[in-house]
């Protein structure tokens, strides 16, 4: 797919799409972002030059919308979904809508206005809870909640579309880490980042689960290369894209130890353990991406904790422990109607 392309970005204006839609614009491709910006509509404005970028405000489940979107694109990255656990569970009916119905009129209008590769990011804690020293592709996805199980239906609905003009290929991520325009403190490195610095305190809930992660370079990077990889490599694929599979304890000790080198004339922060009820553990094998496209991540846990703290001393954030355009869940509970669970 040469650079001169169009890309369609689901999404675009999240966690991860803030940090994508820049690499994409930078590589010369056109861009059009599709997202309902509950986040923040400022997500851009480091974007010097946005000649490339078409922002749209819409929702993805509107199908006379994507009629009129998706025509001229070449490629589809579906970022887009109501995101982890709390959240989903915050409004079920709606995030069903979002996550699994929607998904299949998506990938029908995209094949029928002439897109010719689909890239579906789907989630690793498809697999719920595994003992494997390693869980491939090939693991049975056991689905713990609801959320998990969507994502995972979703995948053979997409396989369904495989097809010689329309390649499909779905990536099953890590928990992302690091900084990004549109900031999350929901997601486990970077909430025990922004505690150590903003509370000089972690509390870590149980400790022992085993979480596989990756950065947020990393996936953006995987999924521009997945733009420009021969057809038949990816057709139909699936795969892992993890890096440094950590214990819940053990990433509290790498942030603990990143604030001591970056910070050595502040107090240590310490590290408190609670009993939780979160079970999910797993650690996820990323052999099968490195082997067949040569895909092998090159940022760390370590580099997401520093370029966190970077990010907080140079004031990028503001009010980081209370501000819901940083936590998913908090965020979405202020559209709630009055009485909605």
């Amino acid at each position: 797919m040469d650079n001169h392309s169009t890309i369609l970005a689901t999404g675009g204006a999240g966690y991860v799409g803030a940090v994508l839609v820049p690499k994409l614009l930078a590589e010369n491709y056109r861009v059009k972002v599709l997202d309902l910006f509950t986040y923040g509509e400022d997500v851009f404005d480091g974007i010097q030059d946005r000649s490339h970028l078409e922002a749209i405000k819409g929702d993805m489940c509107d199908q006379e919308l994507l009629k009129k979107v998706l025509p001229g694109c070449d490629a589809v990255i579906h970022l887009a979904c109501i995101s982890n656990d709390p959240t989903f569970e915050l409004n079920p009916e709606l995030s069903r809508k979002v996550n699994y119905e929607a998904f299949e009129p998506l990938v029908q209008i995209s094949k029928e206005s002439g897109v010719k590769r689909f890239i579906y990011a789907s989630t690793c804690s498809v697999y719920g809870i595994s003992d494997a020293e390693n869980v491939t592709e090939d693991h049975p996805l056991l689905p713990i909640t609801d959320y998990n199980k969507y994502k995972g239906l979703c995948e053979p609905i997409l396989l369904k579309y495989q097809s010689d003009d329309f390649t499909t290929v779905t990536i099953r991520p890590a928990t992302v880490c690091g900084y990004s325009p549109r900031q999350r403190f929901d997601l486990t490195v970077n909430i025990l980042t922004n505690h150590a610095y903003n509370k000089n305190h972690i509390t870590v809930f149980g400790g022992k689960q085993e979480r596989p992660n990756i950065h947020i370079e990393d996936i953006t990077d995987l999924y521009i290369m997945l733009l420009n990889l021969p057809k038949k490599k990816i057709a139909g694929k699936i795969y892992n894209a993890g890096y440094q599979n950590r214990s819940i304890a053990e990433i509290a000790d790498i942030v603990q130890t990143v604030m001591r080198q970056e910070l050595p004339d502040r107090p240590q922060p310490t590290i408190e353990t609670s009993p939780s009820d979160d079970i999910r553990s797993y650690r996820i094998s990323s052999e099968k991406i490195k082997k067949e496209l040569g895909f092998v991540p090159s940022h760390t846990i370590e580099d997401a904790v520093r370029e966190l703290i970077k990010a907080f001393q140079a004031g990028k954030f503001e009010d980081p422990m209370n501000n819901i355009r940083y936590y998913n869940i908090k965020r979405l509970k202020s559209f709630q109607p009055e009485g909605v669970a």
